[in-house]
C-alpha cells in the first residue's frame, strides 16, 4: 500500500473540506467520510457510496457499480480491495428466509446477569455457539450480556439454556424471552449517515 498517496489524498480531502464556504452544508457522505478521516480511517465519500451500494446488492459486478458512480472499473475494484483488506468489509453472504425452506426456529433474546469480573469471558464462551446468532454487552444499572439465541422448540432453548449458559462461571440470573412476531429484521447494519458509525483503523 503506497502510503505516500494515502497522506497526499486525506491532505487534498482535507483542504477541499475546509475550503468549502461556512453557510454551505458538506454533503452527508462528505461529513462521513471527514469523520472517518478524522478517526484514523482513509475513507472519502465515494468509498462510503461504495459501501451504501454493496449493502442495497453485493452482486453488483465492479462495471456495475462504477456505472452508478460515473467511476472507471478499476477504481472501483482497488478500492474495494482495500477496504477488504482494512477490514471493512468483512464477507458478503446471502440471506436466506428459513421459513419459506421450512426451517422453521424460535428465537429468544436472552438476558444474563453476570459478574462484572466474568462478563468478557462469558461473551466469548456464548459468540462459539452454533445456536446463539448475536452477543452483546451492555450497562444499566448492572453488567449484563444480551444474546439472540436459535433453537429448534422449546425444549431445545431449555436445554441449551439449562446446559450450556446457566453453568458458566459468572452467571448470576438469567431472564429469557421468547420471539412471537417479528415486525423488522434487519438483514444488515445499515450505513444511515455514518454520523454516529465509529469504525476503528485495523492494527498493521
Amino acid at each position: 500500500m503506497n502510503w505516500r498517496k494515502i497522506r497526499c489524498r486525506v491532505a487534498l480531502f482535507r483542504q477541499q473540506t475546509l475550503n468549502v464556504d461556512n453557510n454551505q452544508l458538506l454533503s452527508r457522505d462528505a461529513r462521513a467520510a471527514l469523520k472517518l478521516i478524522n478517526e484514523g480511517l482513509v475513507l472519502d465519500a465515494t468509498d462510503v457510496q461504495i459501501l451504501r451500494i454493496l449493502q442495497e446488492d453485493a452482486r453488483l459486478s465492479y462495471t456495475g457499480i462504477g456505472k452508478r458512480l460515473r467511476k472507471a472499473h478499476s477504481t472501483i475494484y482497488d478500492r474495494i480491495r482495500r477496504m477488504e483488506e482494512q477490514g471493512i468489509i468483512r464477507k458478503y453472504t446471502a440471506i436466506i428466509d428459513c421459513e419459506k425452506i421450512g426451517a422453521k426456529k424460535i428465537t429468544a433474546l436472552v438476558t444474563v446477569y453476570t459478574d462484572p469480573k466474568e462478563t468478557d469471558d462469558i461473551a466469548a464462551q456464548l459468540a462459539k455457539k452454533a445456536e446463539v446468532l448475536d452477543v452483546y454487552t451492555s450497562l444499566s444499572e448492572e453488567l449484563l450480556i444480551i444474546a439472540k439465541i436459535a433453537a429448534d422448540d422449546q425444549d431445545g432453548l431449555h436445554s441449551f439454556i439449562a446446559d450450556c449458559v446457566a453453568p458458566l462461571r459468572g452467571v448470576l440470573r438469567i431472564r429469557t424471552s421468547i420471539v412471537t412476531r417479528k415486525f423488522k429484521e434487519a438483514d444488515s447494519h445499515s450505513l444511515g449517515s455514518l454520523d454516529s458509525v465509529k469504525v476503528y483503523k485495523k492494527t498493521p
